[in-house]
């Protein structure tokens, strides 16, 4: 007999059973179900909706068989609708009739919210975990490479030259807005909806304040309605989700290019690749190259909650039970990104004499040698052709600038001197760029504090 069936006198149609369970998606949530049934058994007897007697026995059972799923004494029923009909027939088989006060003055759409909220706080805990590990990698490996140089891009061009350190900790600036935001939609993610029942709220006299206290939710929902249609924080965890994956993709496209024999400024270890089946001598970057393609999941997560929502009336209807299938599909593929992200890293070598070889003629210490000019009176557009000419000459005759003679130099503009031939090394080009932010071993060590402070 369903729990709902007291109406009902035909059998539901085996196919509409099938289409209309959700208990594949939704069985991870027995834990939080079994908390959030515990706090709602406890209030009810502390309140005197029941004798406290029989809530306390209520909270025995439930607490038994939260200690015999743990430890596989009891399985999931694959027949029941979904997990929550599921524990509660569960119970009912332990305590029998006195079961059936659990569900007073609660809904499972009440019931519902709350457990995908409850889960969703403690899954946002892990994820901020995994790209904390992320961040401490980053500060660790730019501790070690102040000075190791490589070339800052725009549009793909050699722009600057830039440290490995500097690099690295832009990824770290990027993570660290990713849990500032994740922190921010806990908060409301955290926001009880347990005691609306229905959509009507209840005549029963409930302590909400009780139940949030005891799960540890922030605050009670102020709108019944609201409260059990409202999937606005899912939709708040993909968008940040979509941006953790936006980030983690924009390194692995990186690593993808570095690994590249043209690049070669990492070396991806053999437990992170694969081979071809055809080409023996193939070495392919295959987890970034997943990661790269997976945020299209995580980004098809967050359309396919939003147009699940689109339209949709007040206040609970079936349609929201797809709200977990993009949840959970958003949620597993952002906390494996991270983790593997972060494994790829920790097994990868850095060939840094390759990384400092690809700026050897690049010119990307032209910029400096403007600035030269510009600091000894020259109008910065003027002092920008005068580079522009030198860059062609050197073009010309195949010299790179920094292997420029002072003659030559001058020939081209007579403010040039002794000093301009010693900013042009690539190491000196970056050290010059100590402004707040910069790349220069100074700026990046306040930034490595900075970011120290923060984990």
């Amino acid at each position: 007999m369903k729990l709902w069936g007291g109406l009902f006198q035909e059998q539901t149609h085996f196919e509409v059973e099938d289409f209309s369970s959700s208990l594949e998606v939704d069985a991870r949530l027995w834990e939080v179900d079994i908390f959030g049934s515990i706090a709602h058994a406890k209030m009810l007897g502390d309140v005197g909706i029941i004798p406290s007697a029989e809530a306390g026995a209520i909270v025995v059972a439930l607490q038994q068989m939260h200690e015999e799923f743990k430890l596989g004494k009891i399985q999931i029923d694959p027949t029941s609708e979904d997990i929550h009909s599921d524990i509660e027939k569960k119970l009912y088989q332990k305590i029998g009739a006195l079961a059936g006060k659990l569900h007073t003055a609660r809904s499972r759409n009440d019931q519902v919210a709350t457990d995908t909220r409850l889960y969703l706080a403690g899954e946002i805990n892990h994820l901020v975990t995994h790209l904390k590990a992320l961040q401490n990698y980053f500060i660790k490996t730019a501790e070690k490479h102040f000075e190791t140089l490589l070339p800052g891009l725009t549009h793909m061009q050699h722009a600057q030259p830039v440290s490995l350190a500097h690099h690295l900790m832009a990824y770290f600036w990027m993570f660290q807005r990713d849990i500032e935001r994740l922190l921010e939609t806990q908060k409301r993610v955290l926001h009880l909806p347990l005691g609306s029942a229905a959509l009507a709220g209840t005549g029963f006299p409930l302590n909400r304040e009780q139940v949030a206290k005891d799960l540890n939710f922030n605050s009670v929902s102020e709108n019944s309605l609201d409260a059990v249609s409202d999937r606005d924080y899912i939709i708040e965890f993909l968008s940040d989700s979509a941006t953790i994956m936006m980030h983690l993709s924009r390194l692995s496209e990186e690593l993808v290019l570095w690994s590249m024999p043209e690049f070669k400024f990492v070396e991806l270890s053999d437990k992170v690749t694969t081979g071809s089946s055809i080409m023996p001598q193939k070495k392919n970057p295959d987890v970034a190259e997943l990661i790269r393609g997976k945020v299209g999941r995580v980004n098809g997560a967050l359309i396919g909650i939003l147009t699940t929502l689109k339209a949709l009336p007040l206040a609970y209807n079936r349609d929201l039970q797809e709200d977990k299938f993009h949840l959970f599909t958003g949620l597993d593929t952002v906390k494996s990104c991270s983790r593997l992200m972060l494994v790829m890293l920790e097994e990868a070598t850095w060939n840094t004499a390759n990384m400092k070889k690809s700026l050897a003629g690049d010119f990307s210490n032209a910029t400096d040698l403007a600035d030269d000019l510009v600091k000894k009176g020259l109008p910065f557009r003027e002092a920008h052709e005068v580079i522009g000419r030198t860059v062609q000459y050197c073009i010309k005759n195949k010299v790179a600038l920094e292997q420029i003679s002072l003659n030559e130099l001058k020939a081209l503009h007579p403010l040039f001197d002794e000093a301009s031939l010693a900013i042009l090394p690539h190491l000196a080009v970056m050290q010059a760029r100590h402004s707040q932010g910069g790349t220069s071993p100074k700026a990046v060590a306040v930034q490595l504090e900075q970011a120290k402070a923060l984990l």
